[in-house]
């Protein structure tokens, strides 16, 4: 437990945005032996394949002894993007001395938990000329950091009287960027001019763009650059038995399915055993690398297209239609300062294992695919085959809440859907809380579903 959870740190600790995981989790397929599906023309029992998209969103798969249009697949499907905030189009800004980054909220996020704390960030600069340049500014030693201010509470009594919503404008969540301030310029005829006063200076931080990455202010209008908070995972108590971190909501459960399917592919078996890693669940599932895209069933299509001589699409319906899943996202754990949102009796609690949901979204079950007792069945046996630490939860009393996974759009191709995760605590904070047994417990269940 304790050399799996150092492993899934570091593995946080780099993957601090979707293309900084999928970048590490196509590095441990490589080296793990997966080629990308393009090198083969033929697929047969054993072999090792993945499919990337876009460099945010893989699936990989260990091909089965029975074919996939026969038997279908077995999937562990997670995410890799989390709520954060995102530099606008056109993002820097002077105001009142200041050069601010201007940001976008991605995901649902608590505005007040990202102020006054250190951020990196992290993205990629596309020129004109397709080129590309990687930001990484933040978590390396020496590194600066970036901050959103806050207004001291000696001056807060207005702001204490407003909503937690209305207190602070997301609008307003914009990161300091630069503060050097520039001479005032000189009047040709009459030399200085007095009544100038000295400002940050925007062109400050364009020149040093262009001199550290070769890029200019145009340049950002085609950029992903991502606002993150700064540091690498924690153990947590005396006991260490918890980790803090950016980004358990979903890596925690997208690198346990990743390494219960680089663990088990020396193994060949019966049915295709597979792993989705994807983006974009945190709004939906929207866009070319979400979950509604079209990305999951192209990608079964084109490995039947290399077991099967003629290939027809009603393969490919009738493959997803046996195949099964568990949807691995994770769910909340009891705090006991906020009893009042627990379903007593249903709720997920730290070091009891990794947490099966019947179904999720709000008081009436709303988006969600409310999984059959008969798959319920068949998983309690594999995690009981597996010796696997599980328990059953709910997402939250009714009326208090609710929210939605993956689940709901893999059930529609009639694949048998279980969400199966880990248990967090500060769910979409900018440090969640994972207890260590119950990742190691998440691993050892997706290890158990895909050798079963």
């Amino acid at each position: 437990m304790a050399e799996y959870c150092a492993e899934y740190m570091r593995y946080l600790g780099i993957a601090k945005t979707e293309r900084r995981s999928y970048a590490e989790s196509v590095r441990l397929l490589e080296e793990a032996g997966f080629k990308e599906i393009g090198k083969y023309k033929t697929l047969k029992a054993g072999d090792k394949v993945y499919r990337g998209y876009e460099d945010r969103t893989v699936m990989a798969a260990v091909i089965g002894k029975k074919p996939i249009a026969e038997a279908g697949l077995k999937v562990v499907g997670g995410h890799t993007d989390a709520p954060r905030l995102d530099l606008k189009p056109r993002p820097l800004y002077e105001k009142g001395g200041y050069v601010y980054f201007d940001c976008h909220i991605y995901g649902g996020i608590k505005k007040y938990q990202w102020l006054v704390r250190p951020l990196a960030l992290y993205g990629t600069i596309v020129r004109k000329d397709g080129t590309k340049v990687q930001i990484e500014v933040g978590d390396k030693p020496g590194d600066p950091a970036f901050l959103i201010s806050d207004i001291l509470p000696h001056l807060g009594y207005d702001q204490a009287k407003k909503t937690r919503d209305e207190f602070f404008p997301a609008e307003d969540l914009d990161v300091i960027a630069w503060t050097t301030y520039a001479a005032p310029k000189k009047d040709k005829k009459d030399g200085d001019d007095a009544s100038a006063e000295p400002k940050a200076d925007k062109n400050g931080l364009v020149e040093f763009l262009k001199k550290t990455y070769k890029v200019d202010e145009e340049d950002l209008l085609s950029a992903e650059l991502e606002i993150v908070p700064a540091g690498m995972p924690r153990e947590i108590g005396f006991d260490r038995a918890l980790i803090a971190g950016y980004g358990h909501d979903d890596r925690v459960c997208s690198f346990a399915g990743l390494k219960a399917l680089i663990d088990a592919a020396n193994e060949v078996p019966d049915v295709t055993a597979s792993i989705l890693m994807c983006d974009k669940e945190e709004i939906g599932s929207m866009g070319s690398t979400g979950m509604q895209s079209s990305f999951f069933e192209n990608t079964v299509a084109e490995l039947i297209e290399r077991q099967e001589k003629n290939a027809k699409d009603i393969m490919v319906r009738r493959a997803l239609e046996k195949s099964s899943m568990l949807s691995a996202d994770v769910t909340a754990v009891a705090d006991p300062h906020f009893p009042d949102v627990n379903s007593t009796g249903n709720e997920a609690r730290f070091h009891k294992g990794v947490a099966a949901s019947k179904y999720t979204g709000g008081t009436s079950k709303s988006g969600s695919s409310d999984c059959g007792p008969e798959f319920v069945a068949e998983i309690r046996r594999i995690m009981a085959e597996g010796d696997v630490v599980w328990q059953m939860a709910e997402l939250g009393k009714m009326e208090k809440g609710g929210g939605g996974t993956i689940a709901q759009y893999m059930s529609r191709f009639g694949m048998k859907v279980l969400d199966m995760g880990t248990p967090l605590m500060n769910m979409h904070a900018p440090w969640e809380l994972a207890a260590k047994d119950d990742i190691w417990n998440t691993y050892k269940a997706y290890s158990a579903y895909l050798r079963s």
